[in-house]
């Protein structure tokens, strides 16, 4: 199983520690969150003492359900020590739902909540460094968890504790005699992690505080150090009470700065939502201010004071937030930052709201992981985020079931969000039966501050949990078979206010160990999509908990024809795609980096969608400044397929982006863009916003462009070899005809697709296609099935570009002829746009069109008109571009690691060419699958923004001369005239080639069928016997994710295909890949299979290999120990995948 594990980050910095054993002997290790990877040496350090405590322990089963578990390695990655964290007791000794009234029933520990306590389920290490481990570890886990004060070893078995535990631990006083029979013992932050003390900053602090900026800021390094160390001095000696300084402090050392002031414009602040905040004001009285103290009154003097008046009288609203100017902390105390937050506070008894301002594209330190975030609007051109710590925020929270008594507290917590019925009705039915109106069983709880509800989660039982395994990837965060059926369940409705967010995890972690549940999953529908009926707010809450879980590529099964075979009914019913968020109990203690940086991608193309995507399911990463500006807008959720016209890379269906997150996690400004300002970076869009990016992606791609009329008279004889060289490529500029339809996306198509049905079916002029592309014959198709007859058609052929072909096989272009043939259209070859309405300036409508040719003019008589012509970069891409100097030369001129001429700017796709610099003007990344090009776009940006990820190897020598060769396959699709469903799957090749490609001694081109009969198949394969081209034209649907699956699969893995061929067994290669032996190789987890085939293969050393091939006898070249490895690896993969792959039998099914 393919398993997936977080890198450290924040919570457990991966950092060398060195442990010292009692002899003497030192061990250089790194403390880091435990991985699956780590079990089998966990489980070589369980000693016959560890099992008198801990029980017996199944480690993989452990690691799955501990909240947080620490491993310590050596440098050789050895298991030195590990320990494993829970949310409750060891064992089976109280329910873990109601450990809290059990433990202060029997112990002394009144203290210990669910907020501040962890409990210790497994402790082992090696002989030597025991008590230099464990100390380490706790140590470790204090400092990441902020708000734990506890750690409990309260276990059912009667063991003696280690001497090392024993020095940490301490046993807990009992309270009842006789009690309940298990050993007790506490181990309190005091002892190994105390808290800094923190007090007023002092003059004499200064070389103290200068050491920290000195070794965290450049701010030293480029102004004077005198000015600045005055500056600081300065700064503390003039503290009053509004201006305050604090340092804290670790035995006597200091280690942390913070500067706070009363003193916030926040009129600087008007782009960001603080509706929520009151804008940051404290509304007040007039008599009550009269009333207040003087101290009081001094401080909001100062501030800025607004005078409202209503029906009660008059108020002032006056700032109610301070904000933090400097902070500093030594690196190794950086996990303690949020003991400060409490003192500042205090510092300020009568504001409520603690505010920080930090620079967009700076990374975010610890101590912000305790504020809220607050949204700013897309068109703000503040360099700044800003951060929100509310007084509140200072309260602990209380998580429990909901009771019937808590409903109005609901009611008025909800008021006034969307969906709101839904989750009283929702609420009422679990007061009622405990489950909803399907009978599904509901559970209910809230989160409560000093009696007070500031949350609710409502959950039911996940009733379709083998569909989401099968659809989705959850196995790359889960051991599925670790998690039993009834420990999944679906969040119905989730409200928290707002200034609890920072409790968000806590409360997930809670409802998961309150309900025994150890899955919760988030759906997230499209919008106004019927099936979204959940209340949820914020959804940034949850999704900052949350990790997204990538849609699979499904296997279309040929059902009928597997019958009993065939999977499960769950597995295969066509539900309302949605996209999935998972959060586990492990990830309940696992924080993300956020990443502020504005990222501003333009169009909505298969490069900028992939791009986002991978951006979007970086599980450790949450992207806050996502933007989209496409001239429509998020592409439409309508079926592509039902609306036709245009041919289809099969990139992404309607189904595809509704099973993608891209909604929740992207900005989306509708319109074009018209502008760049490199200087204060902005893109203009066309209603007149600014967007401001830190980093921009132009991927806008080519549109069919306005047809030009050149102009000519047609009354005189002319032919295109006589036209001026450059009057086809003029920009129309007149007014656009309302009944002339340039199709570019899938809202254009919609557009004509209304147009027709109100306007042209039922009528009899003619349609004019114009164009020389697939998208022409798609588009005729179209209008065959709206049921226009075709002798009302007119296809117009523009004159071919060199060494271009519309489709990629001639017999299928020959089948497509034949068809447009039987059906009337009418084709014209060759022909130039000539005329609009016999040459009027504004021609609307459009009743006829003229072309030139090479014999005589073409009139055509016109009702609508359909240009697929003159595809290229769209006009305003191009003043944009030009405009603010950027290299373009006919296309975006880009370096092999998509960057422009200003390093902020990066460029992909067919917008883009590459520098002639590299004399590579055949290669372009228009001739690469443009959703690959997309994911290594953003594989080249995440090390800018992804602190996990190694500095890249210098690449060799003059490689830097090099472009890119991508190797996915360019696919091609669409409904061709006959009813032909047609697919095209190529390897990339360079363009205008105009050399035959070679051909290899051996006929490597398999074909089944004929054009004419709706069955033709036809394959290439390479010189290495690998699948490079394959070309379908059917009468029936395709099943195309499966025939894609076949794309670079050696023959030999395709059932021995060219052997088979040539001996005259196959007959129709689509009943051939229906087969159900195909559909092993058409699962998503089939290429890391081959993988792993491969590595075992490769595992026999070269004096074997040489010794089995020279040796005649042999018909293989594998050893027995690698054929039964081979072996192994496939029974593992069929019985593993048995969900999927039913059809096939496994050992201990019969």
């Amino acid at each position: 199983m393919k398993s997936f594990s977080f890198t450290e980050i924040h919570i457990l910095q991966v950092k060398m520690r060195t442990l010292t054993s009692p002899s003497g002997q030192e061990e250089a290790v790194t403390v880091r969150r435990s991985e699956s990877a780590d079990a089998q040496g966990i489980d070589s350090l369980i000693t016959p003492s560890a099992q008198a405590v801990f029980g017996r322990v199944n480690v993989i089963h452990l690691l799955e359900k501990a909240n947080l578990a620490v491993t310590l390695a050596n440098e050789k990655d050895d298991i030195v020590a590990h320990a494993s964290f829970f949310d409750h007791p060891l064992g089976d000794l109280v329910d873990p739902a109601h450990w809290e009234p059990f433990l202060q029933k029997h112990f002394r520990a009144e203290k210990c909540a669910p907020l501040n306590t962890l409990y210790l389920h497994l402790f082992v290490a090696q002989p030597n460094f025991v008590t230099a481990s464990v100390k380490e570890i706790m140590r470790a886990v204090f400092n990441a968890v902020g708000e734990l004060e506890y750690i409990c070893l309260v276990s059912p078995n009667i063991g003696v504790l280690e001497p090392a535990l024993k020095e940490v631990f301490e046993p807990l006083n009992r309270l009842t005699d006789p009690g309940p029979q298990c050993s007790a013992f506490i181990c309190r932050r005091q002892k190994l992690c105390p808290r800094l003390h923190i007090r007023p900053a002092r003059v004499e602090d200064h070389d103290d505080i200068m050491h920290l900026f000195a070794e965290q800021t450049k701010l030293l390094q480029t102004t004077d150090v005198a000015d600045q160390s005055y500056f600081l001095a300065g700064l503390i000696e003039a503290q009053n009470e509004k201006n305050c300084t604090a340092v804290c402090e670790s035995d006597g050392v200091v280690v942390g700065f913070i500067s706070v002031s009363s003193d916030v414009d926040l009129k600087q602040l008007h782009s960001f939502e603080l509706s929520e905040f009151d804008g940051l004001y404290k509304q007040i009285k007039h008599d009550e201010a009269a009333a207040q103290p003087a101290s009081s009154k001094v401080e909001e003097d100062s501030q800025q004071e607004k005078t409202l008046s209503n029906g009660a009288g008059q108020f002032s609203e006056n700032s109610n937030a301070f904000c933090i100017q400097f902070f500093a902390i030594d690196k190794s105390y950086e996990t303690r930052s949020a003991d400060l937050i409490p003192y500042v506070f205090k510092l300020f008894p009568n504001l409520d709201f603690c505010i920080i301002t930090v620079p967009m594209l700076s990374p975010e330190f610890l101590l912000l992981q305790n504020f809220l975030r607050v949204p700013h609007r897309i068109t703000s051109l503040l360099p700044y985020e800003l951060y929100i710590f509310p007084r509140t925020g200072l309260r602990s929270v209380k998580v429990r079931p909901a009771v019937a008594a808590d409903r109005l507290a609901v009611y008025d917590l909800v008021l006034g969000l969307s969906l709101e019925e839904s989750l009283l009705q929702d609420l009422d039915c679990f007061y009622e039966t405990c489950s909803d109106l399907d009978g599904v069983p509901l559970q209910a709880f809230v989160a409560q501050v000093d009696g007070q509800v500031v949350g609710i989660l409502i959950m039911r039982d996940e009733q379709d949990v083998e569909y989401i395994r099968a659809h989705y990837n959850i196995e790359n965060f889960i051991y599925f078979s670790h998690h039993r059926y009834e420990e999944h369940a679906q969040i119905r409705h989730f409200v928290l206010n707002p200034s609890f967010q920072h409790f968000s995890k806590h409360l997930f972690k809670e409802v998961l160990r309150l309900a025994h549940k150890s899955c919760l999953y988030h759906r997230m529908y499209p919008p106004d999509c019927s099936q979204e009926n959940s209340c949820v707010h914020h959804l940034d809450f949850v999704l900052n908990c949350a990790v997204p879980v990538r849609p699979r590529r499904q296997i279309i099964y040929p059902l009928e024809e597997l019958g009993i075979n065939a999977p499960s009914r769950r597995i295969t019913e066509d539900q309302a795609p949605f996209a999935v968020s998972l959060i586990s109990r492990k990830l309940t203690m696992e924080p993300k980096v956020s990443v502020n940086a504005r990222i501003v991608v333009v169009g909505a193309s298969d490069t900028g969608l992939s791009f986002l995507e991978v951006l979007c399911f970086c599980p450790h990463l949450r992207f806050n400044n996502l933007t989209l500006i496409s001239t429509h807008g998020f592409p439409s959720d309508c079926n592509h397929e039902d609306v036709g016209f245009l041919s289809t890379s099969h990139a992404y269906s309607s189904r595809d982006l509704a099973q993608l997150p891209l909604h929740s996690y992207v900005s989306v400004m509708t319109g074009k863009m018209v502008g760049i300002n490199r200087m204060s970076k902005y893109v203009r869009v066309s209603g007149g916003e600014k967007v401001p990016y830190d980093h921009l992606i132009l991927c806008t791609g080519l549109q069919y462009q306005v047809p030009c009329p050149t102009g000519v008279d047609v009354s005189q004889p002319v032919t295109n070899s006589q036209l001026p060289a450059q009057s086809t490529h003029r920009r129309y500029t007149g007014p656009v005809p309302s009944n002339l339809f340039t199709l570019n996306d899938l809202h254009d198509c919609m557009a004509a697709h209304r147009w027709l049905c109100a306007n042209f079916v039922e009528q009899e002029d003619n349609a004019v296609v114009y164009g020389n592309s697939i998208d022409v014959f798609t588009t005729v198709e179209t209008l065959l099935s709206l049921g226009v007859q075709g002798h009302r058609i007119h296809l117009v052929l523009t004159p071919p570009e060199p060494a271009a072909s519309c489709l990629s096989d001639p017999d299928v272009e020959k089948a497509v002829v034949t068809a447009m043939s039987k059906a009337e259209v009418q084709v014209h070859r060759n022909c130039t746009l000539a005329q609009m309405n016999h040459g009027e300036k504004h021609p609307d409508p459009l009743t006829s069109v003229s072309f030139s040719n090479d014999a005589e003019p073409l009139h055509l008589q016109c009702g609508v008109f359909f240009n697929l012509s003159n595809k290229g970069v769209d006009y305003d891409a191009f003043k944009s571009i030009n405009n603010s100097f950027l290299v373009f030369d006919s296309r975006l001129v880009i370096n092999a690691s998509f960057h422009t001429s200003d390093e902020a700017i990066c460029g992909a796709g067919p917008l883009t060419k590459y520098s002639r610099s590299y004399y590579t003007d055949e290669w372009s990344q228009a001739n690469f699958n443009s959703k690959e090009v997309g994911q290594e776009l953003a594989a080249m940006l995440l090390p800018l923004f992804d602190p996990t990820q190694e500095p890249a190897d210098e690449p060799p020598p003059g490689a830097d001369r090099l472009v890119p060769l991508y190797k996915q396959a360019k696919i091609q699709g669409g409904k061709l005239p006959g009813g032909f469903n047609y697919l095209h799957v190529s390897k990339p090749r360079a363009a205008n080639l105009t050399e035959p490609p070679a051909r290899h001694l051996q006929d490597r081109r398999i074909v089944t069928g004929r054009v004419e009969t709706g069955n033709y198949f036809c394959l290439h394969l390479d010189c290495y016997e690998l699948v490079e081209t394959l070309t379908c034209l059917s009468l029936k649907p395709l099943p195309v994710y499966n025939y894609l699956s076949l794309y670079g699969k050696h023959q030999q893995l395709l059932g021995q295909l060219l052997t088979r061929y040539n001996q005259g067994l196959i007959h129709d290669l689509y009943s051939f890949f229906r087969q159900s032996w195909c559909l092993a190789v058409c699962h998503d987890r089939f290429a890391d299979f081959e993988q792993e085939l491969q590595q075992i293969t490769s595992t026999t050393d070269d004096e074997s290999w040489q010794q089995l091939t020279e040796d005649a006898d042999n018909s293989s070249v594998l050893t027995p120990e690698s054929r039964a490895a081979l072996r192994s690896s496939a029974v593992k993969y069929l019985s593993y995948n048995r969900n999927l792959l039913p059809m096939f039998a496994y050992p201990g099914q019969l």
